[in-house]
């Protein structure tokens, strides 16, 4: 016997279900990556084609910065699942690095979790994965980098594409950062790197944990100080899940921008960032894979841990 439905029933407004990470087929692989890496769920797919959820907001009035907030650019109907999978599906590492200080030499752990994938402009990937040099689309010597590139894989290649197509601006690269505790971090610093070329843009997305994103002008040389040139201030953007920062133009020249360490709030929860970006020269290659894949083991997110734990492909 049926139900009656009531006119109360009839006009009550439908719950919104949230999209489900369905498990799919096609998967991005190349014989650098540790494992396949399957292709984005089409209910994010799908929720990526309303993005920027918001319209960027200018910030220009401080002496040689020029950014463009989104708050948010992923919309918030994804950028939890959105999330959730690259956690899942992406392989990190822990790169180890040696400070010496005096005759003292130390061992330390970069702390955070990092991933790259990219080729400078030097170079492209064929149909087939291999390298070929970009002018002539031969094949690049074998001993052209130390390093093994690997193409963008189509779940974050999707998010680089929508951004060139509303920023104006074109990338190669990107590196992505996972914060899986309060206690990671990263130190003040600038990417203005020469193989950046000059006045780089870089994207870069906030996915997870709400984190403070910290930036300060750097300090002018005595020679080069003007009083009449008003002091810029200390800025703190309280980046969100699906927030994104473009920064551009002068700004990596002359600003530095930090992920300090917090304690409370939703920082333990883990955050995810990724950065896209343009390299220009093979040196360019050679850092980002040093930095950020090294010489460790492989890692990748345990659900029921909920940690990240060494992989291997026994």
């Amino acid at each position: 016997m049926s139900k009656k439905r009531t006119l109360d029933g009839f006009f009550a407004p439908a719950v919104a279900k949230k999209p489900k990470i369905e498990t799919l087929n096609e998967v991005s692989s190349h014989p650098n990556y540790p494992f396949h890496i399957p292709h984005l769920p089409a209910a994010i797919t799908d929720g990526l084609g309303f993005a920027p959820a918001s319209e960027g907001r200018a910030m220009n009035d401080q002496p040689d910065l020029d950014l463009l907030y989104f708050e948010p650019y992923v919309p918030k109907d994804i950028h939890r699942e959105l999330f959730k999978f690259l956690r899942q599906e992406l392989f990190f590492y822990r790169v180890r690095y040696n400070i010496k200080r005096g005759p003292t030499e130390t061992q330390i752990n970069t702390p955070r979790w990092t991933t790259v994938f990219g080729v400078d402009e030097t170079s492209c990937f064929g149909a087939d994965g291999n390298l070929l040099d970009s002018k002539t689309k031969q094949s690049v010597a074998r001993d052209k980098y130390k390093c093994k590139p690997r193409p963008i894989p189509h779940c974050l290649d999707t998010l680089r594409t929508i951004t060139e197509g509303t920023t104006g601006e074109t990338f190669n690269f990107c590196l992505v950062n996972y914060y899986a505790t309060g206690n990671d971090s990263i130190s003040y610093h600038s990417d203005d790197e020469r193989f950046l070329g000059p006045n780089p843009a870089i994207a870069s997305f906030t996915l997870g944990a709400k984190r403070d994103f910290l930036m300060k002008h750097k300090p002018k040389p005595p020679s080069e100080s003007d009083a009449v040139t008003p002091e810029a201030k200390p800025i703190k953007l309280p980046l969100a899940s699906g927030d994104m920062v473009l920064m551009r133009g002068p700004t990596q020249a002359n600003w530095l921008h930090s992920i300090p360490k917090r304690k409370g709030g939703d920082s333990d929860k883990g955050r995810i960032n990724i950065t896209f970006r343009k390299a220009m020269v093979k040196a360019g290659t050679e850092n980002y894979y040093q930095y950020n894949v090294g010489s460790g083991g492989v890692f990748r997110w345990d659900e029921k841990k909920q940690e990240m734990t060494s992989w291997s492909a026994s």
